[in-house]
């Protein structure tokens, strides 16, 4: 049994957490940092000064506050981290310009969230951003980076990792395991997709059409 319950908690580590934790560390900072939708604090060791804000009170949050009006000065922060929350707010360009507020001229936003991807924390979960979505609700910003978190094809694999996660098969737990494993076996497949497009005409060549979601990094301007 011990072995059993090994297997089925490495088979539901999301996948999505390799590349989101990869890019939260090589963004990690010692500066003044907002992190908000803060929680448990996940990334509390990659922003020593960090203050956790949330619109609850849990062991990671500091502050309990709305992000469409955050109770904090302006421009006192150098980092805000906004890591799966953005999808979260009933109004993001709000959100957005809150970050923009309290950050210091040449300060970072880091922020991730979801493109295709399952509801979850019903009810809720509002939105889901295109890269050309992301761009304009962040135009005052200087983008630095912005990836796509997951190929096509390992889209496919996270959105069937999550029906392990979130559905009942036949309704019998153990066959969520089908899933889970298939979910691990979908990537290979990558090498399969050569090209993309943007349009259904194939007239324009497109990256990442079916990623499961976005990873931002983008500057407040110093001027």
């Amino acid at each position: 049994m011990p072995l059993i319950r090994k297997v089925g908690r490495a088979l539901s580590r999301k996948l999505t957490r390799v590349t989101l934790d990869r890019f939260i560390a090589a963004h990690a900072s010692s500066g003044r940092t907002l992190d908000l939708g803060a929680q448990t604090g996940p990334y509390a060791l990659h922003f020593p000064r960090r203050l956790g804000l949330d619109l609850v009170a849990a062991p990671g949050v500091s502050v309990v506050g709305d992000a469409r009006a955050l109770p904090l000065s302006s421009s006192v922060f150098d980092v805000v981290l906004c890591t799966e929350m953005l999808e979260h707010v009933p109004e993001p360009q709000a959100a957005i310009d809150e970050m923009f507020r309290v950050l210091r001229p040449g300060g970072m936003l880091v922020l991730t969230t979801r493109f295709l991807f399952p509801i979850h924390d019903a009810p809720h979960d509002y939105f889901r951003f295109t890269k050309y979505g992301l761009r304009h609700l962040l135009r005052r910003f200087e983008i630095v980076a912005l990836e796509e978190e997951t190929d096509s094809v390992g889209s496919l694999a996270v959105l069937v990792q999550r029906l392990g996660m979130q559905a009942q098969t036949l309704g019998r737990t153990p066959l969520r395991a089908v899933w889970l494993v298939a979910a691990r076996i979908i990537p290979a497949f990558s090498f399969l997709i050569t090209r993309e497009y943007g349009d259904s005409g194939r007239r324009r060549p497109e990256q990442g059409i079916m990623t499961s979601g976005y990873h931002v990094a983008c500057r407040k301007p110093a001027a």
